[in-house]
């Protein structure tokens, strides 16, 4: 198509969204799709339409001019039009927080495989490959395997591969790394292997097993040859990083041993009880918690960029076929499958333009999707950890419950289009629940946002969806997901955090943070200022170098020097430059921590210039970046600063967040393709990696939502909801001044969830009101809800009257306030209660509930309450409650009244 100057006319992806699922089913939608875009572009609407939204929801998404797009706007059944944009992942690791974009370029190494072919290599993992059932090589073969962190060969002691009479009972030593599979089938007791890769990373077997390096497993294999009288308690050596020795000792020899010259101690072998990894034990949601057993029917559906399958954490050792609810599927392809714990994966790319490296699989090559799956539903991995950090069981909130994955994220970004396709699927797939951790970048309309109309389809079918709420704190109204329907959840910390120590030379020890695993074994670096290290032949100066920004360093100075910088950055430029570490300084908040492709450190600009006096004081500065420790943050959980902030910027008397969780510092499962720090060079591979984020945020909430579904089945969105809000734990505004706009109801208590005693619960029609009452006409609403919504005098509902758990009021400054809310509580706690209003309020406001008691006589009752708000606001902002208090339930929802300055 060409404009009138002859040029061709630039066509945009646009959705056109057009309500609830269409009739007729796909052939019927798809014909209506392409006529409507024939009447507007002529013929060849193939090339045009990109995709029929038609399983939950009504829609398509086509290539449009900007007047095609207007003609469809004007059309009847049309509800919005709006273009196809990028959403981001809501996490810190991705760098985009800081500015940086995602779509780096990623290395994907390929091992030379040697299996006697000459061809384009081989993908191990593929069925075609199993080896169960084979045993060791033949004699003649006198190969070896290129192990990496990615790639291994087919293991001896494989499943099936040892005779049972000779190994029941005993120890075996095996020659590679293996699942343990093959021995304890067997009836072996425990296994050595020989483990000639990821030698700093531990894994979690059936059985005791210890891995060991090439010498070592020669050694004990030349004593098994050397001795028939061999026994696993008389004697274990350690010598790889320390001295020293186990064995079964009288208290004599106890007392001789230890008076040996170059003995340091001898203490009896006690046991340690695991450490978790934090984040749901912090929550009072303890490994012993009582579930129930329709846990294993619950279905949780992730939108996100995939999963790595072969993760510990997605075993389905014990699992059941899914449930008969189930109606999705699984894009089997070979490098990728299925299984009773990942009962489904799907991936989207609508625009069918995939990078060179990226993977048309739902296998996941970032790591975010892998993380976040099992934080919300992972299996029990005892002795997980980065590099030692972290270390203790990593878990998901419902570890019994079935993962649906819906890959919508690619290199540059997550599509609006794939989006609704990922949602349009999960809904009609039958999952529980739908945990998004990503969002966009500008505040949009409810029926202009991908994931606002894909939360309000799901409500519809009785699915939750778990949103993030942004990484664009701490300043106010930066909240990118906050649709009433859905769960809008902060990030907030726990009670660990991690520091690395920086020591000069002469010997002042300064504190920062990081997630540093690198061990310098204490060596000293030179250290150089960035300032002082200027790329002068591309045309840098001292202050570009002194931010070590991308190609502003000279790698001849800073080439195996520690380098000092003026801000905090993603260490890329310092480690392609061939630096041996980074220190950064500057005034910016210190309460989360990244990793970085060096040894770094994060301090204050205090620290800062404190370590600068030193650089500038010798000529022959060093120092030495030790790796990060564990410490106790006294004053968790408080929202961190990069968590978006209230308040709703569409509706501002619906209080967002609705939540917070822990987002902080969260250790949990990872892509083996996705290196630590997701910077290209850096070559560590782990199975579980420490990240932040709202992103991490979210699946502890839709684990916590997915806990209460499986203890109340029935049970609305709305309700879930409600009991996840008014149980919170409350939160202080002291160290969080943004309150309510910061952790909305407080922190998350999946405990007290299952029991709130009442409920504010909400059904459609209760959405449909507020959309009324929201500006919304009745041919829009019916085309979104597919019914008979209509909006007149008697179902026009004011946002004060939406049965929401929280209560929020704008107002300007000096107004006389005087507002009136209708709540209506169910009662699910004890058939015959009586509860009591408390409320507190603040100086110049008078708050009033009437009737102040409830008084209850079955299960399931509703009683209606009104809250009454009247004064004079003083302040900014001020933070109220009300409790309903029966003695046993304490029902709390947050109340904000803050002035708006237009």
């Amino acid at each position: 198509m060409l404009n009138t100057a002859g040029s061709p006319v630039k066509k945009q992806t646009y959705i056109v969204y057009m309500g609830d699922r269409p009739k007729g089913g796909f052939s019927a939608a798809s014909s209506l799709h392409a006529s409507m875009l024939q009447e507007v572009v002529g013929s060849g609407t193939s090339d045009f339409l990109l995709h029929s939204y038609h399983r939950s929801f009504n829609g398509f998404v086509a290539k449009l001019t900007e007047d095609e797009k207007q003609k469809l706007a004007g059309m009847k059944g049309v509800v919005s039009v709006f273009p196809s944009q990028k959403k981001k992942l809501h996490t810190t690791r991705s760098w985009t927080f800081m500015g940086l974009p995602q779509n780096v370029t990623r290395s994907t190494q390929e091992s030379n495989i040697i299996i006697g072919m000459f061809d384009t290599g081989i993908w191990p993992e593929s069925e075609s490959f199993n080896d169960e059932g084979f045993g060791p090589p033949p004699a003649k073969w006198k190969g070896t395997c290129q192990n990496s962190s990615y790639f291994t060969c087919n293991k001896y002691c494989s499943p099936g591969s040892l005779k049972k009479t000779l190994v029941q009972g005993k120890i075996v030593l095996c020659d590679y790394l293996g699942s343990g599979n093959g021995p304890i089938a067997a009836g072996a007791v425990g296994s050595v292997m020989e483990q000639g890769f990821c030698i700093d990373v531990a894994f979690s077997f059936p059985l005791p097993v210890s891995t060991v390096n090439s010498e070592d497993s020669a050694d004990i294999l030349k004593y098994i040859n050397t001795t028939g009288n061999f026994s696993p308690e008389s004697l274990v050596s350690f010598k790889r990083t320390f001295h020293g020795f186990v064995a079964k000792l009288s208290e004599d020899e106890v007392q001789k041993i230890a008076g040996k010259e170059g003995v340091v101690s001898v203490f009896p072998n006690e046991k340690k009880k695991l450490h978790t990894t934090r984040s749901w034990d912090f929550m009072g949601f303890s490994q012993q918690v009582k579930r129930t057993n329709l846990e294993r029917d619950i279905i949780v559906g992730m939108i996100d960029t995939g999963i790595w399958p072969e993760s510990q954490s997605f075993n389905d050792e014990g699992f059941g076929p899914p449930p008969t609810k189930w109606k999705g599927s699984c894009h089997v392809s070979s490098n990728f499958s299925c299984n009773n714990k990942i009962i489904g994966a799907k991936f989207y790319r609508s625009d069918g333009l995939f990078g060179p490296n990226e993977l048309k699989s739902p296998r996941d090559s970032q790591g975010h999707g892998t993380h976040t799956a099992s934080t919300a539903a992972g299996e029990l991995v005892n002795m997980a950890s980065l590099y030692g950090l972290g270390i203790g069981t990593a878990r998901g909130g419902v570890p019994s419950a079935r993962i649906a994955v819906y890959k919508v994220c690619w290199s540059d970004g997550c599509s609006d289009a794939d989006i609704l396709a990922a949602f349009d699927d999960a809904i009609a797939d039958g999952v529980d629940i739908i945990s998004i951790s990503l969002g966009g970048s500008t505040p949009l309309d409810y029926f202009n946002d991908s994931i606002a109309i894909g939360a309000f389809h799901a409500m519809k079918h009785g699915i939750l969806t778990s949103s993030s709420a942004g990484n664009d704190g701490p300043d106010l109204a930066t909240i990118r997901n906050f649709s009433p329907w859905s769960l809008s959840v902060a990030a907030s910390t726990i009670d660990r955090k991690f520091i690395t120590k920086v020591r000069l030379g002469n010997n002042r020890t300064y504190e920062g943070i990081s997630i540093n695993t690198f061990d310098t074994n204490n060596a000293m670096f030179p250290i150089i200022y960035g300032g002082d290290a200027p790329n002068i032949t591309g045309n840098f100066t001292g202050s570009k170098s002194r931010l070590c920004s991308t190609n502003s360093l000279d790698p001849a100075l800073v080439k195996g020097k520690i380098v000092v910088c003026d801000e905090l950055n993603s260490g890329k430029a310092p480690f392609l430059a061939g630096a041996a570490g980074i220190v950064m300084q500057e005034k910016g908040p210190k309460d989360f921590a990244f990793s970085f492709p060096l040894p770094a450190s994060y301090l204050g600009h205090e620290e800062g210039t404190g370590i600068l006096s030193y650089v500038n004081s010798t000529r022959h500065a060093a120092a030495t970046i030790y790796k990060s420790n564990e410490v106790n943050d006294s004053l968790a959980p408080y929202v961190v600063s990069f968590s978006s902030r209230g308040p709703n910027p569409i509706t501002l008397d619906v209080l967002k967040p609705d939540i917070s969780a822990p987002g902080v510092d969260i250790l949990a499962s990872w892509s083996l393709i996705s290196s630590v720090s997701e910077i290209q060079g850096d070559n560590r591979r782990v199975p579980y990696n420490i990240i932040s984020g709202t992103s991490m945020a979210c699946p502890h909430a839709t684990g916590a939502a997915a806990y209460v579904k499986s203890y109340h089945p029935t049970w609305s969105p709305a309700a879930i909801k409600s009991a996840l809000m008014t149980t919170a734990f409350a939160m202080n505004s002291e160290i969080n001044p943004e309150a309510e706009f910061a952790y909305g109801a407080g922190h998350i208590n999946p405990v007290k969830a299952i029991d709130p005693g009442l409920i504010y619960d909400a059904e459609p029609l209760d959405y449909v009101k507020f959309l009324c009452g929201q500006g919304y006409n009745t041919s829009l609403l019916q085309m979104v809800t597919g019914d008979n919504s209509s909006c007149a005098k008697a179902t026009n509902g004011t946002v004060w009257d939406l049965n929401y758990p929280s209560f929020a009021l704008s107002t300007s400054p000096s107004e006389f306030i005087s507002r009136v809310y209708n709540r209506i509580v169910t009662n699910v706690g004890s058939p015959t209660s009586t509860y009591k209003a408390t409320v507190t309020s603040p100086q110049g406001l008078k708050i009033q509930v009437n009737p102040s008691i409830l008084s209850f006589t079955s299960l399931g009752e509703n009683l209606a309450f009104a809250l009454t708000i009247e004064g004079t606001l003083d302040d900014s902002m001020v933070s109220a409650s009300l409790v309903w208090d029966d003695g046993v339930h304490q029902v709390r929802s947050p109340i904000t009244v803050y002035v708006v300055t237009k």
